[in-house]
């Protein structure tokens, strides 16, 4: 099975200059947690997640409508081709615990983006498989990895000790 075949082709996008409060509302609008980031020609650049967005204007300090997406998206993007095969992305993501991948053409321009969702309703139950079909165990082995990836590393990054109790408090006399 190729990627191509089960990727979502209608997705929203947004550039650097975009305002979070906008990003957010064209996720939203699109029933999604991710946006490409795209420059003038269409490639891909990056991607902002509706996570990126929540912990930028917690953060910062400042509401969404203030805040540029080349504030808070990440540059560090993994992207798939059409003609991939859907065990190979999903390897990807496995490995690097996400549940969405752009999905890009030669050029890197955008053609739509896999998701975990994409590949679990087009698998198949644990039957004899063809070597380009995707199982339950591959998505469920998937899913695995990447919800158990993350463990409390990054407050453990962050110098902040397991079961510590974190209060963010407002400050408008710091803003601005």
């Amino acid at each position: 099975m190729k990627v191509k075949e089960i990727c979502t082709r209608a997705v929203k996008t947004c550039t650097r200059d975009t305002r979070l409060s906008d990003a957010g509302w064209a996720m939203w609008e699109g029933d999604c947690g991710i946006l490409p980031v795209v420059d003038e020609a269409g490639k891909v650049v990056g991607i902002i997640t509706d996570r990126d967005i929540c912990m930028s204007t917690s953060t910062k300090y400042r509401p969404a409508a203030e805040i540029a997406v080349g504030e808070a998206f990440s540059d560090k993007v993994l992207t798939c081709r059409g003609h991939d095969d859907v065990r190979d992305a999903l390897k990807i993501m496995r490995q690097a615990g996400i549940r969405r991948i752009p999905v890009v053409d030669a050029q890197g321009k955008l053609e739509g983006i896999l998701s975990l969702n994409d590949v679990a309703l087009a698998s198949q139950p644990d039957q004899p498989p063809q070597l380009t079909d995707v199982t339950y165990e591959d998505v469920a082995l998937a899913l695995k990895a990447i919800c158990g990836r993350h463990g409390g590393a990054r407050a453990k990054e962050a110098g902040i000790a397991a079961g510590a109790t974190i209060r963010l408090t407002y400050n408008p006399s710091s803003v601005g």
